[in-house]
């Protein structure tokens, strides 16, 4: 536990936060969804008249061969495209400045991010510098540092976990200094995302797997933190009963159309409900874990969750007990504690199914004090956790998921 008068300062600026942001002027993306929605994507593009659009994408997203048709629309429909494809898993710096350089060189109207949540992240990176070319992106790091309009910015996502096309937030690397952080602000909340099922049938195994416990530890975050509301408490059950009633059909049955549709709603919902209610120490954690290892995003959440989980112990036990309900995992036998352990130990069993590991060997111990200290930064007193670590409690958490 941290010192009582950290507890209160940290508190009382999340209640603040908490209460500002029902008059901040939320909004949700105008949602395209459904098999081959790219096209409608490219219909309302021609309609607006925009005329030159950059896509930031990656090259594997390219090699896969996911980009082509939507290109072909695209000439269809007489918009020039310019296509950035060296985007990085954790994006950088550097992905920004390039993708910028081509936004502005070929004169682009319009920001679209074709694939994971990195390049998601890095098109909302790329926007956010359009918008304020007075400004690096390191001062544009934490709450509200934009505050300008973007350019269009459209959210196509190939992967079923981020949820970054409903959120306000991207991450951020700079592997200068092994520094992950976010930038989050209402303009970086896309204008339009595309939900398109043909676009993630053919995901690999490992894939489906961490972005599927990527979205989870979303909707549990901000399910469990101290500044959801109704409208996120539902977004996160929705995400929790979608998410455990679909994402083993799509490891084990991966052009499952249904279920595949399904956890695309989930990402979605779990990236509406944690932009509003925020996530806590898993996040902060993986952040730091990204930043000095790059370790996937979705793979540190993984493992990290039911550490986490079990950190917060009895005060989180009724919210995890309704969210064991939701998963449609419970009894009606069964007591709140008994509900709670039930819905830790089946994420266990989520991860042991999908072959994901309980451990991340890359940490180095000479590295966990200085990666504690940069995750505690991270999460106070931004994150409103259940309960508050000090930096014995979170090294101790370093040190169980490192061997």
């Amino acid at each position: 536990m941290i010192s009582p008068w950290k507890a209160i300062r940290y508190r009382s600026f999340q209640r603040t936060m908490h209460v500002s942001s029902r008059f901040l002027p939320w909004r949700r993306p105008d949602l395209i969804e459904g098999e081959h929605s790219t096209g409608r994507l490219v219909d309302e593009l021609k309609k607006e008249g925009y005329e030159r659009v950059l896509i930031v994408t990656d090259k594997g997203i390219k090699a896969a061969g996911l980009l082509a048709p939507f290109e072909e629309e695209l000439n269809g429909a007489g918009i020039e495209y310019i296509r950035y494809e060296d985007t990085v898993p954790n994006p950088t710096v550097i992905n920004i400045q390039d993708a910028l350089h081509a936004y502005r060189y070929h004169h682009c109207q319009a920001i679209i991010g074709f694939g994971g949540g990195s390049a998601i992240d890095c098109a909302k990176g790329v926007a956010a510098k359009v918008a304020r070319p007075d400004k690096t992106i390191e001062e544009m790091k934490g709450l509200f540092r934009v505050r300008r309009a973007t350019p269009m910015l459209i959210a196509i996502p190939t992967t079923s976990g981020t949820g970054s096309e409903g959120t306000a937030a991207t991450v951020i690397s700079n592997p200068e200094t092994s520094e992950k952080y976010p930038l989050i602000d209402l303009s970086l909340i896309p204008d339009k995302a595309v939900l398109d099922v043909s676009l993630v049938l053919d995901l690999p195994q490992h894939i489906t797997a961490m972005t599927g416990m990527d979205a989870l530890t979303h909707a549990i975050e901000a399910y469990i933190g101290k500044s959801n509301t109704k409208e996120t408490e539902l977004l996160s059950r929705k995400a929790v009963r979608l998410i455990f009633g679909n994402l083993l059909t799509t490891y084990h049955h991966p052009h499952d159309k249904q279920a595949r549709a399904e956890m695309q709603k989930a990402a979605y919902y779990a990236g509406l409900a944690f932009t509003k209610a925020y996530v806590g120490y898993v996040h902060s954690i993986a952040h730091t874990l990204g930043g000095f290892y790059r370790t996937p995003h979705g793979l540190a959440n993984a493992v990290l969750l039911p550490h986490i989980l079990d950190y917060y112990g009895e005060s989180i036990h009724v919210r995890l007990a309704n969210l064991a309900d939701s998963a449609g995992i419970t009894t009606s036998g069964m007591n709140t504690t008994e509900k709670a352990e039930i819905f830790i130990e089946a994420i266990r069993k989520l991860n042991r199914e999908m072959e994901i590991p309980t451990h991340i060997p890359d940490i180095k111990q000479k590295d966990i004090p200085d990666m504690v200290r940069r995750s505690m930064k991270e999460a106070h007193p931004l994150y409103p956790v259940p309960v508050f670590m000090n930096e014995k409690d979170m090294t101790a958490i370093y040190t169980t998921v490192s061997t």
